[in-house]
């Protein structure tokens, strides 16, 4: 536990703090966002792939009360009843088929009294985000074809409007539409089939795909299991180096203190004592002996037969 006392410095608490914040969010937060997605997309298109092959119900078998059950959503369905005249709402902000648009409600009288929304389709702005004049439902009882959707809800702050002399929201949500035109709406609508009584530019039905969702959350949720393992990693990797450092400052200081014993412990060579002057032997010469006069007989004799001596 001494070796990693390095791990309650504020830095590295910092680290650790936000490593395990990140990882929280990906398994609480991010990755159940995504992964929700896609079980919504998938629940949707398996609505509307059973829709497409379903028998066309009246209205009134999906909507008894004042909404729908969520598993009758995208159903077909015929709606009778009259279109309420100048009653058109803009929803804005919309983009259909990659370019800005703006969709149209209009509340429908059904023949039983009760008036639900209908999304009539959509027009393209003028002069970048300008809406257009919009053609007039008839006025006439009429009998539409369509499909039944929950209302979408509405975002914080994002209340219905008057702009440009037109009623303007940015969602379909019947509770607060119905508020802001005073009228009692069912908290549902009608999005209409193509070539219906009072239709505008169709809105086409959404691809039947999982989209990228599925994959989205499995990242979150690799990247929530791979962050504190980075954080590990790091751990590990300044521990080994402080281990290294510490083993290269241990020899250093080994080094340091062989030089300062050697250093107080005198030479034995200063210490001892003077070596005696080596002896060297020469092999002497026996001295010549003196040379003696050689009186004048020794010096016939030497004459004739050579020095004997």
């Amino acid at each position: 536990m001494r070796r990693l006392k390095f791990l309650l410095r504020p830095g590295w608490l910092v680290l650790a703090a936000v490593v395990g914040l990140f990882a929280y969010l990906c398994f609480t937060v991010l990755a159940p966002w995504q992964l929700g997605k896609n079980t919504k997309t998938e629940h949707r298109n398996d609505l509307i792939s059973n829709s497409i092959n379903a028998e066309t119900v009246p209205i009134g078998d999906v909507i008894a009360d004042s909404t729908i059950a969520p598993d009758d959503e995208w159903r077909n369905i015929t709606a009778a009843g009259t279109y309420l005249p100048d009653a058109d709402i803009l929803v804005r902000l919309q983009s259909i088929e990659g370019a800005p648009s703006y969709e149209i409600l209009t509340p429908f009288l059904l023949d039983d009294g009760r008036t639900i929304l209908v999304n009539r389709g959509y027009v393209r702005p003028i002069n970048g985000a300008e809406a257009p004049p919009i053609a007039a439902p008839p006025t006439e009882p009429v009998t539409l074809n369509g499909r039944v959707r929950l209302s979408e809800g509405t975002a914080p702050g994002r209340v219905p409007m008057f702009e440009d002399g037109a009623k303007q929201v940015y969602s379909i949500d019947a509770r607060p539409i119905g508020e802001f035109i005073g009228t009692d709406l069912i908290d549902a609508y009608i999005q209409l089939e193509p070539d219906q009584p009072g239709g505008l530019g169709t809105i086409p039905l959404p691809q039947l795909d999982a989209g990228p969702y599925l994959s989205y959350g499995f990242q979150w949720l690799a990247f929530g299991i791979m962050a504190p393992l980075g954080l590990a990693y790091f751990i590990r990797a300044e521990w080994r180096e402080r281990r290294k450092e510490k083993a290269a400052q241990a020899a250093v200081d080994g080094f340091a203190a062989d030089d300062a014993a050697t250093e107080k412990t005198p030479d034995a060579a200063a210490t001892a004592p003077p070596a005696e002057p080596a002896r060297t032997f020469s092999r002497r010469k026996k001295p010549e002996p003196e040379s003696v006069p050689l009186t004048a007989q020794e010096a016939k004799l030497a004459d004739r037969y050579g020095n004997t001596r």
